[in-house]
């Protein structure tokens, strides 16, 4: 069916297209002009993977149509009811085609990709994976690049699982900051209150107050943003700033936060069960001061949030041990039912010194994660050696 108006007998069917609308919206946000001069350059690649999900017709009316980038920058673009039998899930796992093109020879400047309902995202450059929770900390550090952002940001908001990486940067440039529960609801109130201007989760979701929602196209071309500003003065065939240098001099600026996630799939209940109770009894047991292996307790809790807007409270969000030294370990489980549960383990440590600051993530936290691992004794109890995805 055609854009516009049609009559049945005395109704009329008003038939939109979303793209155009959303369309609209961003460019009250971001500068077209300046993307597509960007995007435009013959030293500059990139490619999105739309898993053959939603937003395979966003991506093509906004990057190719729109910003001129060449119809092959659109990776499986076709929307598809089954996402051609695929998982449409933006991450190192379920995205591995687009993982091996980043990693391959003559790897694009820029690689992202989108969930199925298009709302999350994953952010790569060559040979390179921003963390979604550094990506949300670098895109707040450099918001003033987007035009939306020019006066600056309200404040952000991570939630709780999310490495603290976004706390360095709204310490850093004087922001409010906030530390929800996982759910996007506790960012919407601080959006409407007017206390949030970007929000993200470690489950790679971003978003901003344009529309109060996570938005995957909104982090892509914040990005695009990033680097096209970071390029301006980069002559045609200069050595361009890529995602890797972005997230370099982020770090020489606010410190490391290492972080990743383990994600046990389809745990039978019972014993799932068994791992988050024998976790809370270690929490019960461990008052500040506790030594875990090389690192000092803080505090270990079950997560409370009070909202600051309506005054809700929502309990037991997730067991957390909270180290002296800023790291963290987390537990939390989903989907409790017939088909098992899911147990995700968060693993986060701070570094400062820039000699570390390349060093691949699971070596770096590996001393945290045996001790996650020994601590919560999921192994043992679940019969699992290794999780169903890492992130």
């Amino acid at each position: 069916m055609q854009v516009g108006s049609t009559k049945f007998g005395d109704f009329e069917l008003e038939v939109i297209d979303p793209v155009e609308d959303y369309m609209a919206q961003l460019k009250e946000v971001y500068d077209f002009e300046a993307l597509k001069k960007f995007v435009n350059r013959k030293d500059f690649k990139m490619i999105y993977d739309a898993m053959h999900a939603v937003t395979g017709p966003y991506a093509t009316r906004i990057l190719v149509q729109e910003l001129g980038a060449p119809a092959s920058t659109v990776k499986d673009g076709v929307s598809s009811p089954d996402f051609n039998g695929g998982h449409p899930d933006p991450n190192l796992t379920y995205a591995k085609e687009l993982v091996n093109i980043m990693w391959g020879a003559d790897a694009p400047t820029f690689g992202a990709a989108s969930d199925g309902d298009g709302d999350r995202n994953m952010i790569l450059g060559n040979g390179f994976f921003a963390t979604p929770s550094d990506s949300v900390a670098m895109i707040a550090a450099n918001a003033t690049c987007i035009p939306y952002f020019k006066n600056g940001l309200k404040g952000v908001a991570r939630s709780m699982p999310t490495s603290a990486a976004l706390d360095r940067v709204a310490k850093g440039l004087n922001l409010p900051y906030f530390e929800t529960p996982t759910g996007w609801k506790f960012f919407c109130n601080l959006m409407d209150a007017g206390k949030c201007s970007i929000c993200g989760e470690e489950s790679f979701g971003t978003g901003g107050d344009h529309i109060r929602e996570k938005d995957g196209l909104f982090a892509v071309l914040a990005w695009l943003s990033i680097l096209a500003s970071k390029n301006a003065n980069v002559p045609e065939g200069g050595k361009l700033v890529g995602v890797k240098d972005v997230a370099l001099e982020h770090w020489n600026k606010f410190g490391r936060n290492f972080f990743s996630r383990y994600d046990y799939e389809e745990v039978a209940t019972d014993a799932a069960n068994k791992v988050m109770a024998h976790v809370a009894d270690v929490i019960s047991k461990s008052p500040k001061g506790t030594k875990m292996g090389d690192f000092t307790l803080d505090f270990a809790d079950n997560f409370e949030y009070v909202d600051p807007i309506d005054g809700s409270k929502a309990s037991k969000q997730g067991l957390r041990f909270v180290f002296t030294d800023g790291s963290r370990i987390i537990f939390r489980l989903s989907g409790t039912g017939s088909s098992g549960a899911t147990i995700r383990m968060y693993i986060e440590q701070y570094s400062n010194d820039p000699a570390k600051y390349e060093e691949d993530a699971q070596k770096a936290l590996a001393p945290i994660i045996k001790l996650a691992l020994e601590t919560s004794q999921l192994p043992q109890l679940t019969g699992r050696d290794k999780p169903t995805v890492i992130t």
